[in-house]
């Protein structure tokens, strides 16, 4: 029984990527292209509001993916790094 806990705490722990075929994935998908993505724009993609959108890209990061904000012009722009497998092929 000890060890079902101790693997259930390594899961939780280790940071994952959303599951196939999700919205958050669809939303990782945008963050990662080279220009990213603004908020209107992943509102469009996902079909979410935007405080929905937000808290999606926070349990992003909680799962250890870092998300940078910058402006271009008037519109903020999210983006995320290229996964390791991304950048290797």
């Amino acid at each position: 029984m000890a060890n079902t806990e101790s693997n259930t705490a390594e899961a939780v722990t280790a940071p994952s990527a959303p599951r196939r075929h999700t919205k958050s994935e669809r939303l990782l998908e945008m963050l990662r292209t080279g220009t990213g993505a603004s908020l209107d724009d992943m509102m469009e993609a996902t079909g979410w509001q935007a405080h929905t959108v937000r808290a999606a890209m926070t349990g992003l990061r909680k799962r250890g993916i870092p998300i940078t904000r910058h402006i271009e012009g008037n519109t903020a722009v999210w983006s995320a790094a290229p996964s390791l497998a991304e950048s290797n092929a």
